[in-house]
C-alpha cells in the first residue's frame, strides 16, 4: 500500500513537472515579440554591402535594418517593412535620418546615419524613437561595421610631436 501510495505521490510529482515545463515554453513562445537589449556576446557585424541583403525582397531571408547603427530583426513587420510596402525604403541598410526626420524622401535615405545633419530636436526625436520602438519591439541581431570603424578612431587628433601646449 505505501509503494503504490509513493508511486502516486511520484507520478503527481512527475506531472506537476511536467505541467511547469510546458508553461515555461508557452509562456516563451507568448513573449516571443519581447527583443533582447543589448546584441550578444558575439556581436554580428554588417557591411553596408551585407545588410542590403536582407531588404526583404528574397523571401527565404529576414527582413534588417539599421538605426543608430544597431541591426534589428523587423520580420515580424513584413506587413510595413516587406517588399512593396510603406516602409521598405528603410530596410537594407542604416536610415537613422529617415527615422529621425520620419521621412521617406530619397535624400534622407541617401543620408544613412550621419546623425551630424540633424537639429537636436531630430536627435531626441531618433533617441526615443530607438529606445520606445526598436529596442522594445525587434530583436537586435548585431552592429554596423561604421560603429566599430568610429569606436576604433580617436575623438581627437593628438598634437603634432612639434606642437608645443601650453597650459
Amino acid at each position: 500500500r505505501q509503494a503504490s501510495f509513493a508511486g502516486a505521490v511520484k507520478m503527481r510529482f512527475d506531472g506537476v513537472l511536467f505541467f511547469s515545463a510546458c508553461l515555461a515554453v508557452v509562456s516563451r513562445l507568448v513573449h516571443c515579440d519581447e527583443a533582447p537589449t543589448e546584441p550578444t556576446l558575439t556581436t554580428r557585424w554588417f557591411s553596408e554591402a551585407e545588410i542590403a541583403e536582407y531588404d526583404g525582397s528574397d523571401p527565404d531571408k529576414p527582413i534588417y535594418m539599421s538605426v543608430k547603427g544597431t541591426v534589428f530583426d523587423v520580420t515580424s513587420g513584413k506587413s510595413f517593412y516587406g517588399k512593396g510596402e510603406g516602409y521598405n525604403a528603410l530596410v537594407g541598410g542604416d536610415r537613422s535620418v529617415s527615422v529621425a526626420r520620419m521621412s521617406l524622401e530619397p535624400e534622407d535615405l541617401a543620408k544613412k546615419h550621419d546623425l551630424s545633419v540633424l537639429s537636436q530636436d531630430e536627435r531626441k526625436s531618433l533617441d526615443e524613437i530607438y529606445e520606445s520602438l526598436y529596442m522594445v519591439k525587434y530583436p537586435v541581431v548585431g552592429k554596423m561595421d561604421f560603429v566599430r570603424d568610429s569606436e576604433e578612431q580617436p575623438l581627437s587628433s593628438p598634437p603634432a610631436a612639434d606642437e608645443h601646449t601650453e597650459l
